[in-house]
């Protein structure tokens, strides 16, 4: 049986959660973050007396792990602390706690002892408060931690965030902890599970620590959970037709890509369009798909001629004189239109195709790369990439369009400053033809009725899940092809439409 879906959970950056901090001063929050840690570690561990390393740094992360270290040596575990703090310019919380584990008979060491086998590490050097790379005497211990829990093949532990990992953005600072486990305290943050912090946290659960985070400060995003669009997850009525349904338009295909266009419109009819019409670019396409009969293909005036509901831009369109005039006509369409690809670097590339977009009335929706977000950005990748969601936000603020920024934990972005972050997916969907699958998803939903937001969110989530299910079955994620994404999603919708998890 399929897990329960979760609900969409609150993201908080750090100066928000400083704010809720400040707001619960006068709880024992410390005090609440370690018990937590310290249950879960005893669950990740195992037998009492079993060897728990506990690395704890020179601020309050420091001390929920001193606090958790008190739990621990109270279950009988043997606990080695090693502390790289001073205890006497520690913050007051931290101090009260380092206090409290020397009184209850625990000691700390300078370094971690030799020749002992761990069942469990836990980080508790830094947390979300990071403000420079990880290196030094910190870094050493760092790379200690990472290979013995390899050595050990024991869990590692990460509290609130795995040292080195900025909670903010979910980009490595130096050297950072490769958590199998974080427990993250009052809230998720978004960088645990955007950039690189997926790969670095390893299996997250958050402990509340007894406080109701969105009463105390509203959350800066979501991930993007069913409950965000299942309102639109609606049966058909048995008294329907094709044109009930939507009439999907793609553009693209020039010389040696049609193969792209193919793939998005044959996502496009199986998430549901009633028609399916494909403009190629490439004068010497076949007249038809083998592989789907059902698309109908046209020549782009002749697409344009269609009644359409919903318009998809780029999937291998190419950069031609051409692809440019085409895009500038359909930019002028009133209806949804979605900009993958080739579309999107056409649009950084031509001021023309900029104000027109921003002149639109109808809904925009962008699904670029980080490669192709820089180009509309006119910055580098890595400049991207360093800030995900600052990214997507300036997109969808510069080009008044609903933004999926993708990429391992894609962002999506509205107008109107909302971002979500994306749980679902894995590596499998890191190959080519993915996108342009995803961009037959979203144009599929646009074309029967969705509104361009709960298309964008659904579109994204249902992408990543489908890919998981593939993976769950044994295909992939190596060698998982974008094809093969089709099918796993027009069986997952219909279950979430028939309210099956």
């Amino acid at each position: 049986m399929n897990p329960e879906p979760l609900p969409p959970d609150p993201l908080y950056r750090a100066v928000d959660l400083r704010a809720i901090e400040a707001a619960a001063a006068d709880q024992p929050l410390m005090q609440r973050a370690g018990l937590a840690a310290a249950k879960l570690a005893a669950t990740l561990c195992g037998d009492q007396g079993a060897a728990i390393l506990v690395l704890a740094g020179p601020g309050n992360n420091g001390g929920d792990a001193l606090e958790a270290a008190c739990h621990l040596r109270q279950r009988f575990y043997e606990v080695s602390v090693v502390f790289t703090g001073d205890a006497s310019r520690q913050p007051v919380d931290a101090a009260a706690a380092y206090q409290r584990f020397r009184q209850s008979g625990g000691s700390t060491l300078d370094s971690i002892p030799e020749n002992t086998r761990w069942s469990l590490i836990i980080d508790g050097l830094f947390g979300i408060g990071l403000q420079r790379d990880v290196s030094g005497q910190f870094a050493g211990l760092v790379h200690a931690a990472n290979a013995l829990a390899a050595r050990d093949r024991c869990p590692l532990l990460a509290l609130d965030c795995p040292s080195g990992l900025d909670a903010d953005t979910g980009q490595q600072r130096g050297a950072t902890i490769r958590a199998s486990h974080t427990i993250t305290f009052i809230a998720g943050k978004p960088g645990l599970y955007t950039g690189d912090g997926p790969d670095c946290c390893g299996e997250i659960s958050v402990a509340a620590l007894a406080l109701d985070a969105a009463r105390l400060a509203a959350p800066g995003g979501m991930t993007i959970a069913r409950d965000l669009f299942a309102a639109h997850l609606q049966p058909r009525a048995r008294n329907s037709h094709k044109g009930s349904n939507g009439n999907t338009g793609i553009l693209g295909g020039a010389s040696s890509m049609v193969g792209a266009a193919f793939l998005a419109g044959r996502a496009a009819l199986k998430l549901g369009s009633g028609r399916v019409y494909i403009g190629l670019l490439d004068p010497q396409a076949c007249a038809f798909d083998p592989m789907q009969p059902e698309l109908m293909l046209r020549r782009p005036d002749a697409l344009f001629a269609a009644q359409l509901t919903a318009l998809a831009c780029g999937p291998g369109m190419g950069n031609s004189h051409q692809a440019t005039a085409l895009l500038e006509q359909a930019c002028a369409l009133d209806l949804p239109l979605v900009l993958d690809a080739d579309a999107l670097n056409l649009v950084a590339a031509e001021g023309n195709l900029q104000v027109a977009l921003a002149s639109r009335s109808a809904a925009t929706l962008l699904t670029p790369h980080p490669t192709e977000a820089a180009r509309l950005l006119g910055r580098d990748t890595a400049d991207v990439q360093s800030d995900r969601i600052a990214a997507a936000c300036e997109m969808a603020s510069r080009y008044r369009a609903h933004v999926a920024l993708k990429g391992c934990g894609t962002i999506v972005a509205t107008p109107d400053g909302r971002w979500f972050v994306n749980t679902t997916g894995n590596p499998g969907l890191a190959s080519a033809g993915t996108g342009d699958v995803l961009t037959g998803f979203i144009t599929a939903l646009l074309a029967q009725g969705w509104p361009a937001h709960e298309a964008l969110l659904a579109a994204v989530h249902l992408h990543g899940t489908a890919a998981d299910e593939l993976v769950a079955g044994g295909i992939g994620p190596v060698g998982l092809s974008a094809g093969e994404l089709i099918d796993s999603a027009r069986a997952c919708f219909n279950r979430w439409i028939n309210g099956d998890r």
